[in-house]
This record gives C-alpha cells, structure tokens and sequence, in this order.
C-alpha cells in the first residue's frame, strides 16, 4: 500500500496545531484525541494500532495494538478519510504547550525513533511499532527512552516537543549529553545510551537525577526544553490538592489567604 502525499499548514506559535489537507480518498491518521477539528466530508473511523496495510487481518491489529500499549500509548488510532469530492482539511492539536515538528520519513531513510509520548499524527500508511533500547544500561536506567515509538514509511509523520524545539546535525563521532525526557526523536544511524553524572553530590543535589541520555552521531535529532514529565511534576509540586503547595504559601500572607478562603 502506499503512503497517501498529504499537503499541511502549522498554524500557531507556543500552542500549535497542524491543518493537513486531503485530496479525494486521502487519509491521515492521528493518536486518539489529537483532532482539533475537521471539515464535512471527512469520515472518522477508531482502528486498533496504526490502521497502516502492514497490520492487516486480525492477528496483525492485535500486535499493532499491543506494541501501542508497551509505549503507554491508546491502544486506537482515528483514521481520517476524504469521502468527498474535492479537497479538504483537518487539523490535530497538541496538548500542551510546544512545537510541531514536520518529518518527511523518506527524507530520513523511511525510519525514524521517537518519544513514547510526541506522536501526533501522520499519513495513512506509516507505520507505527515499538524500538526496545537494546543495551542494559539503557533499558535499566533509561527511563522515558527505554521503549521508543518506531516510525516507518515515506510520508508525512507531525511530532510534538513540549516547550522550545531544538533540531542538531550531529557528525560521526560527536556527542551530546541530555536529560532522558528531553529527547524528542532521533534517526536510527544515531546511538542512544545513557551515562551515569559520575558524582552523587551532583544527582543528589542538582535536580538533574543520576542518569543522562546521550547521543552519538552521525544523524539528525530532535529535543524539547518541556518534556510532558516535568510540566507534570511542576503541576503535581504547585496543587495542594495533589499534595503540593500553593503558589501563595511562600509569601507573607500565604497562611492569611488559606485561612479567607476557608483552608487548613
């Protein structure tokens, strides 16, 4: 089957969303509640997995849908199709704050490894599968990076990085040090593994943990300043409900306010 040639539009600056526009019997496929919204003419279906040819009969979705599950993702995808006959449009969103990166799979190889979590939406046809970290380390201590969302195909795949976008050419031999959770995507060529900080002092006391992820060119990667992790820990660490604390208790009427607004 080949890829459906999607034409796109991303619109926005901080909190983006990608418009993709479908000719007659084109399709995309997008992660399970990412549609903004859609055009009349468009049909929307919920598949098990990726909906791509390489799952076809029974057996095949299950194994697509379990891979999903191993990544933390839904087990469904929503697969858009153009019933109509002209062109039309939908657009998919993000979350939470950041970029949409535009990857053309066959511009890199017709592979590419990618966060669990930064999946938006492609054309119908890529494939989306599972890359275990295949060192021990790796797999240990790797965290976020130890399962990756494996996408294979020649067309169109729209990621999200949480916060500012990075994108580094790395040459043959050269390495760059990372948090775990900010590694967006990487082509295969490049080798991930993950380093210990070497001082305790320093994974005690800097906020930065034990581990660093690094990579090793040559090939292309992407990273995110706000992985969702950490914008998590910070709404977890600011909701007394959660457990946090509120914005308000470190001032001089934090304890004062508590008390107006009727709180132990």
């Amino acid at each position: 089957m080949a890829m459906d040639v999607i034409d796109y539009e991303i619109f926005g600056d901080d909190m983006q969303y990608v418009e993709v526009e479908l000719d007659p019997g084109e399709a995309a496929v997008g992660e399970a509640g990412a549609m903004y919204y859609m055009e009349d003419g468009i049909s929307m279906d919920t598949v098990f997995g990726d909906g791509s040819a390489a799952q076809g009969g029974l057996l095949g979705k299950l194994m697509g849908a379990g891979k999903r599950l191993l990544t933390g993702e839904s087990l469904f995808t929503t697969v858009f199709v153009n019933q109509g006959l002209s062109k039309k449009r939908v657009a998919f969103a993000a979350s939470y704050p950041g970029k949409i990166v535009p990857v053309h799979l066959w511009e890199l190889g017709g592979t590419l490894y990618a966060q669990k979590d930064s999946f938006l939406a492609a054309a119908k046809g890529v494939s989306l599968g599972i890359a275990f970290q295949k060192k021990i380390g790796t797999g240990l201590f790797g965290g976020e990076g130890f399962i990756m969302q494996k996408l294979d195909g020649d067309g169109y795949a729209f990621l999200h990085a949480g916060g500012t976008l990075t994108e580094r050419q790395l040459a043959a031999g050269e390495m760059l040090r990372v948090d775990t959770g900010c590694v967006v995507a990487y082509q295969p060529s490049v080798d991930f593994d993950i380093q210990y900080v070497g001082k305790l002092k320093s994974a005690l006391f800097s906020g930065e943990g034990l581990f660093l992820a690094t990579l090793t060119g040559p090939g292309k990667v992407w990273l995110q300043s706000l992985p969702l992790s950490r914008l998590a820990d910070r709404l977890i660490a600011a909701s007394p409900k959660a457990g946090g604390r509120s914005s308000e208790q470190g001032s001089v009427l934090g304890g004062l306010g508590d008390l107006l607004d009727g709180r132990d």
